[in-house]
């Protein structure tokens, strides 16, 4: 089987586990025009039967992969460096324009999807009054979610992964959440993990291009 249709295959299998409170589910899988979005996307890049080293991010955000399905894309970029166009709003978000200046800083779009898989911890994203909220930011929501979210790292690695090695995007809690899970389960011999786009063009935006250097030359020497 193709990776293209493992991928897909993998979010056509994906099921939500419950979530307390106010908090509400992050859910484009459900969408006709993302499920058409994911085909082109995954057979335009991924229409070979070659391993990826797996990048995961947190989980996907409003503007972002909670909209088009693919993980740090928002509509905007998926139409422009991808050739993919939908009916969403062609709005830029923080974190998928780093990704994307960091890709072709890196070379090109199908050289770097021919060597990387861009996922998430968790691919649902949530949200509560109405912002984006990260899988660990609620103890119960982390707690009702774990085994779906080891569930579905655990076949990604059968499935797409080089297993040696893979890159967390997010330091900080989502470090340690899958530094403990990756202890537990002994997933990968060693985790790279790298600031996440969203804190670096927050925080440090001054210094983004030393922010996409450091990605390109730690992803170049894998």
């Amino acid at each position: 089987m193709k990776t293209s249709h493992k991928i897909i295959k993998f979010f056509n299998n994906l099921v939500p586990a419950s979530v307390p409170g106010k908090i509400e589910i992050l859910d484009p899988y459900g969408n006709e025009e993302v499920h058409l979005i994911i085909q082109s996307f995954y057979k335009k890049y991924f229409n070979d039967s070659k391993r990826r080293i797996l990048i995961f991010g947190i989980n996907p955000g409003r503007f972002g992969g909670g909209l088009t399905g693919i993980p740090f894309t928002d509509p905007y970029h998926l139409k422009k460096n991808c050739g993919i166009n939908s009916s969403f709003p062609k709005k830029k978000e923080m974190s998928s324009k780093f990704i994307y200046e960091m890709i072709l800083s890196f070379g090109d779009i199908k050289s770097f999807y021919k060597k990387f898989f861009i996922s998430s911890i968790c691919p649902y994203g949530f949200v509560r009054n109405g912002k984006n909220l990260n899988y660990y930011d609620d103890l119960d929501l982390t707690k009702k979610w774990k085994s779906n979210i080891i569930k579905w790292i655990d076949f990604q690695i059968k499935n797409l992964s080089i297993r040696d090695y893979c890159i967390v995007i997010g330091k900080g809690k989502n470090q340690k959440f899958f530094e403990i899970i990756n202890k537990e389960y002994k997933f990968f011999k060693e985790i790279i993990v790298l600031p996440h786009p969203r804190w670096i063009l927050q925080y440090r935006s001054k210094d983004k291009n030393i922010y996409i250097s450091e990605y390109v030359n730690k992803l170049k020497n894998l």
